[in-house]
């Protein structure tokens, strides 16, 4: 899991039956600070079966608990879903950006 930022929406027109119905979302991670030789885990497009906003801080989770978390048995064809939207984050120096609100839309 990690905490991340909605930074855009994805649409797809044609997609695994899977996705109908399913939200996708653009996620970039909060921390941005990782080891040079770890790979890179952002941006990331989840599926949302919370009804984020744009800007809204998230936890996204990977694998088959982001696929249980959209209501499934874990055999869905995503990798990614949003699991929570955060309220308040308290984490000694952490960067100021973590504790900001992005722009929402409505």
């Amino acid at each position: 899991m990690f905490l991340g930022r909605v930074i855009g929406e994805v649409w797809a027109t044609k997609k695994v039956s899977d996705l109908d119905g399913k939200r996708l979302l653009v996620i970039e991670a909060l921390d941005e600070r990782r080891d040079p030789a770890a790979p890179k885990v952002t941006p990331v497009v989840a599926a949302d079966p919370l009804g984020c906003d744009l800007g809204e801080r998230v936890v996204v989770a990977f694998g088959k608990a982001a696929r249980v978390a959209c209501g499934g048995d874990g055999d869905f064809a995503f990798e990614a879903a949003v699991v929570g939207i955060v309220d308040d984050v308290e984490v000694p120096g952490a960067p100021a950006s973590w504790g900001e609100e992005g722009e929402r839309c409505s």
